[in-house]
């Protein structure tokens, strides 16, 4: 008898130690929430908040305990979403979503932080920009808007969110090609969008899933894409590598998390995302918006990151935007 409880009470253990093991990740984790937020710091229905809900969903289909909730808190040009998250507590249950606003907007002084005020948990996806143009403008590519800037400097009206990734596509190809051009505000993507097709500027940053049908119908032209190969589903359109300009660049969305998160929470998140990253589904839908899978990981975003703010930062000097004292 005494050795039949010995071998049922092992068998507990046994069958107790391999439920645990199958089970999803849950308290374990030693995160103190049921519900961990992700802070988006842009408007509900944006395209930056569309791809961090595709995240989002395939992490929690996996079961993952803590839940992943993503929370918008848009103002300020995401700096007001910037400022919640960079006070939020460190204890593994607040992530931020972000992409090269958070150095864009240290640049030109409206935070006085920059990603460096967080831990890095992973990259995820990388949009590419494309030069879009309205079809009554004379240039067709971006050989010739570069001739067409150098013959009238400072003319072409071009629509930009001062300060933003869109303002900083053009300043990088200012600076590339020794041009300059004549930058009208717009609040948002939307806001461009409508002023490009209306023809109130000539020149905008697009994105493909915005774009192609508008290109399709011949109601914008496309001058150059910002990728080191054709786009599949715009192969007419030239990279701007293909046309003597070395610029290879996207909106790249990442997650970040207060400092001082400890290792083992951003270890946690960081293995949750590059799971739903290698989700065939998420890869579909990715490049349904016309984002990239690009995924990178704690140190490695972190020194991506460097390396793109020394780049971007010499740019903001050179043509004057950067107000840092």
């Amino acid at each position: 008898m005494k050795s039949f409880l010995k071998m049922t009470t092992a068998a507990a253990v046994c069958a107790v130690a391999a439920l645990a093991a199958s089970a999803p990740a849950s308290a374990d984790n030693h995160l103190p929430c049921r519900t961990a937020k992700l802070i988006v710091p842009w408007g509900a229905g944006g395209g930056t908040d569309v791809i961090f809900r595709i995240v989002a969903e395939s992490i929690n289909k996996s079961g993952i305990k803590p839940t992943l909730q993503v929370v918008n808190v848009p103002g300020q040009g995401g700096n007001k979403g910037a400022k919640e998250a960079e006070k939020a507590r460190p204890d593994g249950c607040t992530l931020f979503a972000v992409h090269q606003s958070a150095i864009t907007s240290y640049f030109t002084g409206r935070v006085n932080f920059t990603w460096a005020a967080f831990e890095p948990v992973a990259l995820l996806t990388r949009t590419p920009p494309i030069i879009g143009a309205h079809p009554s403008v004379p240039y067709n590519n971006l050989k010739e808007l570069i001739s067409a800037a150098k013959a009238k400097p400072g003319t072409i009206l071009t629509g930009a969110t001062l300060g933003s990734t869109s303002h900083f596509w053009f300043l990088l190809l200012e600076d590339a090609a020794d041009i300059k051009l004549k930058y009208i505000p717009y609040d948002g993507t939307r806001q461009r969008m409508t002023a490009l097709l209306a023809n109130n500027i000539q020149l905008g940053e697009v994105n493909l899933a915005a774009t192609k049908k508008y290109l399709q119908t011949n109601e914008l032209k496309a001058l150059a894409i910002y990728t080191d190969e054709r786009e599949k589903d715009i192969p007419n359109v030239m990279t701007a590598k293909e046309q003597g300009i070395d610029l290879v660049a996207g909106t790249d969305r990442g997650v970040l998390a207060p400092k001082g998160t400890p290792a083992e929470a951003l270890s946690f998140w960081a293995d949750a995302f590059e799971k739903a990253m290698k989700d065939p589904a998420v890869a579909q839908q990715m490049n349904a918006k016309g984002s990239l899978v690009v995924f990178k990981r704690g140190d490695d975003y972190n020194t991506y990151m460097t390396s793109t703010y020394d780049k971007w930062e010499a740019v903001a000097k050179k043509v004057g935007v950067y107000k840092r004292k």
